[in-house]
C-alpha cells in the first residue's frame, strides 16, 4: 500500500523534494506577516465568490474571517514563523481538521485554481517563493485527498 505522501506526489505531480522546498528558505522572514494575511484574504475572497455552488457550499458553515485567520496562521507557522496556529488551535492535524469536508480531486483542483490566482495577484511575493509555495500547496491538497480516501475505506 502506498503512503499518503506517495499518493500525494503521484496525484499532484509534485516530487516531495519540490513540495518541501519551502523548508529551504524561511519564507516568513522573507515575506512577512502582512503578505500571508493578504494572500489568505485574497484567496478566501475568491473562494467565497466562486461561481460553483458545490464548491462554495464546502465553506458555507465557516465564517470567512475565521477561514482567513486559520489559513494565514497555518501558513506563517509552516513557513518559518511563530506557531500562531498551534498556540490558538493546537496541532494542525490537517487530515483530521479537513475530515468534515469533501476533499475530492475536483475540490482540490478548484482550491488550487483559487490559490494560484491569489498567488499571482499578491505582488509582494517573488516568483521563486510563489513556485515553492504552489508546489507545497499542490502536494498538500492531494495529501488531504489521499487522507480523505483512506478514511472511507
Amino acid at each position: 500500500m502506498q503512503s499518503l505522501q506517495q499518493k500525494a506526489s503521484e496525484w499532484s505531480g509534485v516530487d516531495p523534494s519540490d513540495a518541501f522546498a519551502i523548508d529551504d528558505t524561511n519564507l516568513f522572514e522573507k515575506l512577512g506577516l502582512g503578505t500571508f494575511i493578504s494572500l489568505s484574504t485574497n484567496f478566501y475572497n475568491r473562494v467565497y465568490d466562486d461561481d460553483e455552488e458545490w464548491f462554495r457550499s464546502i465553506f458555507a458553515n465557516s465564517k470567512k474571517e475565521d477561514a482567513i485567520q486559520n489559513q494565514y496562521e497555518f501558513f506563517v507557522q509552516r513557513m518559518g514563523g511563530p506557531p500562531l496556529y498551534s498556540n490558538r488551535k493546537g496541532h494542525p492535524a490537517l487530515i483530521g481538521r479537513h475530515r468534515p469536508f469533501p476533499v475530492t480531486h475536483q475540490a482540490a483542483e478548484r482550491w488550487l485554481h483559487h490559490m494560484q490566482q491569489a498567488l499571482d495577484s499578491t505582488t509582494d511575493i517573488d516568483t521563486d517563493s510563489k513556485i515553492k509555495m504552489m508546489n507545497f500547496f499542490r502536494h498538500t491538497a492531494f495529501f488531504l485527498v489521499a487522507g480523505d480516501e483512506l478514511q472511507k475505506k
